[in-house]
């Protein structure tokens, strides 16, 4: 049973946590499934209905308590909004001195992909993908 990741306290994720679009579980459950037999606990997070930046400094207070060892990003693909969800470390990275494992995937036509860091990168610069094509 996933809860809502920005109605929770920041002291109660603890062990591997996986963040998922809260739709990912009713398109896509049975790869949703396969995530969650991947860690302890599941937040889910629409960030339709929450700016980036909250769940930014939510999941950073989060990691903050030291609780976390392991985090997952899952999305649907192609979501302009969900696709928000794994530029978050990023920006956690930039501010926080600790690291944990993290992964990234997303779901497309009932897929599980796995997403790697180069991959967010490159898709936060329309310029370079510009380039490329």
């Amino acid at each position: 049973m996933s809860k809502h990741l920005m109605s929770e306290n920041v002291y109660t994720p603890a062990g591997g946590i996986m963040i998922a679009g809260s739709c990912l579980q009713t398109v896509f459950p049975e790869a949703f499934e396969k995530l969650t037999a991947m860690v302890d606990e599941v937040y889910e997070l629409c960030l339709e209905e929450t700016h980036v930046n909250m769940a930014v400094t939510k999941i950073a207070a989060i990691l903050g308590t030291g609780q976390v060892t392991h985090m997952i990003f899952a999305s649907v693909d192609r979501s302009p909004h969900c696709t928000q969800m794994h530029y978050i470390m990023h920006e956690i990275e930039r501010t926080l001195k600790e690291h944990i494992p993290v992964e990234h995937y997303v779901i497309s036509e009932g897929k599980l992909i796995c997403v790697s860091e180069k991959a967010i990168d490159l898709s936060k610069s329309l310029a370079r993908l510009t380039q490329m094509i």
